[in-house]
């Protein structure tokens, strides 16, 4: 699951590999602006079939967090 998210927020943000650990936060380590937290959310729902709400969205500081949700989503 980590796997393929890190990919995700490689590929939606340009971000480099080395920086994205579980612990990175989003808008302060990997440089995610709230367009690019949109379309993290976006690529999230497509490549997982879920759906995540604005507010859960607004709460995702970290990589470990975005998993999370994600996993939570998913039932796992």
């Amino acid at each position: 699951m980590y796997d393929v998210i890190k990919q995700l927020l490689i590929d939606t943000a340009n971000v480099d590999e080395e920086k994205i650990k579980p612990s990175a936060r989003l808008k302060e380590d990997l440089g995610f602006d709230s367009l690019y937290a949109v379309e993290m959310a976006l690529e999230l729902e497509t490549h997982f079939s879920i759906k995540i709400e604005p507010e859960e969205l607004k709460q995702l500081i970290t990589v470990q967090n975005v998993v999370d949700l994600v996993e939570k989503k998913e039932g796992k």
